[in-house]
């Protein structure tokens, strides 16, 4: 740092849902904060868009998430509250497959270890309580009762809306080159200029092993498509107030998930392959979605939802980062304890991401979180 006096305490990289939440999260606990984003702000080039994100509590990737997952409800209440805004909608939600698959089994043990309020279904109760699905016999669900979805982009918005209003500065279009930190602070080179400061959170998204070529992590960048349909008989079955979230596993394993209807473009019912995307290159990933890929959503649906399978009114491309485990990586630097790392979320992290902020300023403030993160250690990997 050549003898440079800290002008802040926090600097962020990358203001996507991670960043921007922890943009808000820090300017709270009264940091003089700094975010900067390489894109335009609540941009669409990244993790953090497509109208909406699933946010469910019975957890099938681990039931370690879920005591996470209900202080990321009580967080998500609360920038409501202060932005005034919108965000969080709770539809029920839907985890619907086999009973050994993955997805119904693993939300099954979350719900009973953590006892929450749950009901399963076998398919003539899925067909009777929501009428657009069609599921086969021997096919059943687990029914969450505060399942929903949030509003990615309005979400991101909020944040830094808030986190300005309570005095953070925030860069948009500056691309960060490099970050150097010492035991005195950390130096953070842009396009534009160098800035000091006491601590880091690094929250890169996909950009991630560029900011981190030092841990060498092994992450892998997934191109990833959205769809919106027009259902054949009209939105009624697909509204919000009749129709879940939901994520089915189908019997050779694929998944697929959904929405309800929302309100404004592109219209439609928007759903989704998960994990069904190719390895990319974030700065030139390609953007266009492809009849193959319109042709391959149809497949999963046709059956299964056939009110679904009408015209298809739009798409967009995202991306996951994604670690060979599937859980996040948030931590502590290991050579650098200002330095806070918050990424990737392996394609199911957006709903954290209020809760991640309290994390990440908490490691930042403190060096430590009540929070239990033991799972997300970035060192974790090495001995593999």
């Amino acid at each position: 740092m050549h003898g440079m006096k800290p002008t802040y305490d926090i600097i962020i990289i990358g203001l996507g849902g991670m960043g921007s939440a922890a943009a808000y999260h820090a300017a709270r606990r009264r940091q003089r904060v700094l975010g900067i984003e390489r894109h335009t702000l609540a941009h669409t080039l990244g993790s953090s868009h497509g109208r909406s994100r699933i946010i469910r509590q019975a957890y099938f990737e681990d039931p370690a998430y879920v005591p996470l997952l209900l202080r990321a409800y009580e967080l998500w209440r609360q920038i409501e509250h202060d932005s005034g805004m919108h965000l969080l909608t709770i539809t029920g939600g839907l985890m619907i497959g086999p009973p050994d698959s993955h997805t119904v089994a693993g939300a099954l043990r979350s719900a009973r270890e953590h006892g929450l309020e749950y009901e399963l279904l076998d398919a003539a109760a899925i067909r009777r309580r929501f009428p657009a699905l069609h599921p086969t016999e021997g096919t059943i669900a687990l029914y969450e009762h505060q399942a929903g979805f949030l509003c990615p982009e309005a979400s991101v918005t909020a944040h830094l809306q808030c986190a300005a209003a309570l005095g953070a500065e925030i860069h948009a279009e500056e691309p960060v080159l490099t970050w150097e930190a010492d035991t005195a602070g950390v130096t953070v080179t842009t396009s534009r200029g160098r800035y000091v400061t006491e601590r880091l959170i690094i929250t890169p998204g996909p950009w991630a092993s560029r900011l981190l070529a030092d841990l060498d992590l092994p992450l892998v960048v997934e191109r990833q498509t959205l769809h919106w349909f027009a259902p054949t008989g009209g939105l009624e079955p697909f509204l919000p107030d009749r129709f879940p979230i939901y994520i089915w596993e189908t019997e050779d394993g694929i998944q697929f998930y959904g929405f309800p209807h929302q309100e404004g473009p592109p219209g439609g019912v928007k759903v989704a392959l998960f994990r069904a995307g190719e390895p990319c290159d974030p700065d030139m990933v390609d953007r266009v979605v492809h009849p193959a890929e319109i042709a391959a959503m149809r497949n999963a649906i046709a059956d299964r939802i056939p009110a679904l399978n009408g015209n298809h009114l739009a798409a967009v491309v995202c991306m996951y980062t994604t670690t060979p485990d599937q859980h996040f990586i948030v931590g502590l630097h290991p050579q650098h304890p200002n330095v806070v790392i918050a990424s990737p979320c392996s394609g199911h992290g957006f709903k954290f991401a209020s809760v991640m902020s309290e994390i990440m300023t908490d490691l930042a403030i403190d060096g430590t979180t009540r929070h239990p993160i033991r799972m997300f250690d970035p060192l974790r990997f090495r001995a593999q």
